[in-house]
């Protein structure tokens, strides 16, 4: 059986215009795409008819900023039932290199240039943000539908996933940008005929760990220069032992997660860590209390490990920036 593959990627590329709260960019213009989810239905049609392996990767913006979705997705939710997180407030002890502006979402009209975001503001992008999620979720429904109408469910492996977290007044913060949990945590589902039965598993897998997962799902060679780890024995046996560890980075700021705990540092070079945090999961699953301070030993193998596992080119970059 030939194994085709359709990627869904969310929070990539289309146009969804329709009921917007606030959010209008101040320097916005007319941009006029044709409808992603139509293209997408028209390619697989196109593709059934060549009848040959194929690769289809399809990208939807939401929910990303603006919070844009026809009023139906609004009405799902119930403004009244809305609430606030319960962190409203930065980390205790967090570096003042954990915290932003989140400048992007300021660049949108009916949001203030500096301070805190009203807690009736507050409601109405969170309400957004599930109505834009809810948009999408429809969306790539229908694609589904459309896969399974042209027959080719039974032998398409289908992945979704979103490119990074979402901040909705978590410690103060909206946006991405930012090292925390709600930032570095996404959404990753796959889907393979005859393989998956919709199991959950909390297992520890990073982006790039999806490359050599394709490529042995599909039977293609393994390239050399991949650096990541194939999760298929994961959708064989979701609750099987696997990575201790996953590192992620925001600009200065390299974080390793562990099963039990996220520490973060911030340098410029090797030498020169300027500010770090450390989280235990286990306690504080919301990241609220920076215990760094008082955790030296913890800090000194979370950063040694760490170092060694940042990838083959980590300081190559890091000096191209410097002399840049």
């Amino acid at each position: 059986m030939k194994t085709k593959l359709l990627l869904l990627f969310w929070l990539v590329i289309i146009f969804l215009v329709s009921c917007s709260i606030s959010c209008r960019r101040k320097q916005s213009a007319v941009i006029k795409k044709p409808n992603v989810l139509f293209i997408a239905v028209g390619d697989l049609k196109k593709l059934k008819e060549l009848n040959k392996p194929f690769f289809l990767a399809v990208g939807f913006l939401k929910p990303h900023l603006p919070f844009n979705a026809p009023v139906r997705y609004w009405d799902l939710y119930d403004r009244n039932h809305l609430t606030l997180p319960e962190n409203s407030y930065p980390p205790q002890n967090a570096p003042p290199q954990a915290i932003h502006n989140f400048g992007e979402l300021r660049s949108y009209h009916g949001i203030p240039q500096e301070g805190r975001l009203s807690d009736s503001l507050a409601l109405t992008l969170i309400h957004g943000y599930y109505a834009c999620v809810s948009y999408i979720d429809r969306q790539i429904g229908l694609i589904l539908d459309a896969l399974e109408e042209l027959k080719l469910d039974k032998n398409t492996i289908v992945i979704l996933w979103g490119d990074h977290g979402w901040n909705l007044r978590e410690h103060g913060l909206w946006c991405k940008h930012c090292n925390f949990r709600t930032s570095l945590r996404s959404t990753l589902m796959i889907k393979v005929p005859g393989k998956t039965k919709g199991d959950k598993c909390d297992a520890l897998v990073e982006f790039i760990d999806i490359y050599p997962t394709l490529c042995e799902l599909a039977g293609i060679g393994l390239p050399e220069h991949l650096e990541g780890r194939s999760f298929v024995p994961l959708i064989v046996n979701p609750s099987q032992k696997w990575k201790e560890f996953v590192v992620c980075k925001w600009h200065d700021g390299l974080t390793i997660k562990t099963r039990k705990y996220a520490y973060t540092e911030w340098s410029k070079t090797d030498c020169l860590i300027y500010a770090r945090m450390l989280y235990n999961h286990n306690d504080d699953i919301g990241e609220n209390i920076n215990i760094s301070e008082n955790s030296q030993e913890i800090i000194r193998e979370l950063s040694q490990l760490l170092h060694n596992n940042r990838g083959r080119d980590f300081n190559k970059i890091i000096q191209k920036g410097i002399n840049q």
